[in-house]
């Protein structure tokens, strides 16, 4: 099983870190970058590089700050 971590950025992207696949709807592949240790994913729908995050949530207005709930 790889390692991998999702981190939630404070008014911004999901940041995976660890080897990872991801697939569009139909099951085709994104190309990312295999040196790279993490990629960050849009969480405001403004990225005109989606599902990847370009920044714009710095533009946009984008604000979260989700913290995990005790379990």
């Amino acid at each position: 099983m790889a390692d991998v971590t999702i981190r939630i950025r404070d008014n911004g992207p999901l940041l995976v870190e660890g080897p990872i696949t991801l697939l569009d709807a139909d099951g085709n592949a994104f190309m990312s970058d295999p040196n790279k240790p993490a990629v960050a994913l849009c969480r405001c729908g403004a990225s005109s590089n989606r599902p990847f995050c370009d920044g714009s949530h710095n533009r946009c207005g984008f604000a979260a700050a989700d913290r995990a709930c005790g379990q």
